[in-house]
């Protein structure tokens, strides 16, 4: 089966509630990196098994030598300059996951998140995705496709997100929440 949904996974370049231009095919795309604990084995193996099917299901028993491998190693993989990725990455395989139409996206109640800023970088969740094989402009690898994301938990910001306005101006959510026409205490 090449479906996977993980377990506990952390968000980085958030972008799957929001679709953004890939400059590279000019389509819009709705997009997250998904970082992996190594200590999910389960997910991790369940990601492999998914992405050798798909393989197997394009290529049949002649899987080319070379293909591109969707799962990345955090601890070894470097940035396009040499330099090592942030501590984030330590103890994780990651991958990046698509999609051209929007994926669903509920909170661990099963409640839908609507908000295209709900769901950020550095936030944990899960997320269903399946594994399709490709052979295009002579490259061939394996990718997974996003369908649907499950926010569990708020983490910390990995960056490019700004703070809330209430954050801002140190209003607590408790009173940024309080009812309409309610008083302002004011100590000025």
């Amino acid at each position: 089966m090449t479906k996977v949904v993980t377990g506990k996974v952390r968000f980085s370049y958030f972008s799957a509630l929001t679709a953004r231009k890939n400059e590279m095919n000019g389509k819009e795309e709705f997009s997250t990196q998904v970082l992996v604990p190594k200590t999910d084995t389960e997910t991790v193996a369940q990601l492999k098994a998914a992405a050798k099917e798909a393989l197997t299901a394009k290529f049949g028993d002649k899987i080319p030598k070379t293909v591109r491998n969707p799962l990345r190693d955090g601890d070894t993989e470097v940035k396009s300059d040499g330099s090592p990725l942030s501590a984030e990455y330590a103890g994780h395989f990651f991958f990046n996951t698509k999609s051209t139409a929007k994926p669903g996206a509920v909170d661990a109640h099963g409640h839908d998140i609507l908000g295209s800023q709900d769901i950020v970088s550095g936030d944990y969740g899960r997320v269903a995705v399946n594994a399709y094989a490709y052979d295009q402009a002579g490259n061939k690898g394996v990718s997974f496709g996003l369908n649907n994301i499950m926010l569990l938990e708020k983490g910390e910001s990995l960056g490019g997100s700004k703070p809330s306005a209430a954050a801002d101006f140190g209003i607590s959510p408790k009173k940024a929440s309080a009812p309409a026409g309610a008083s302002i205490d004011n100590d000025w």
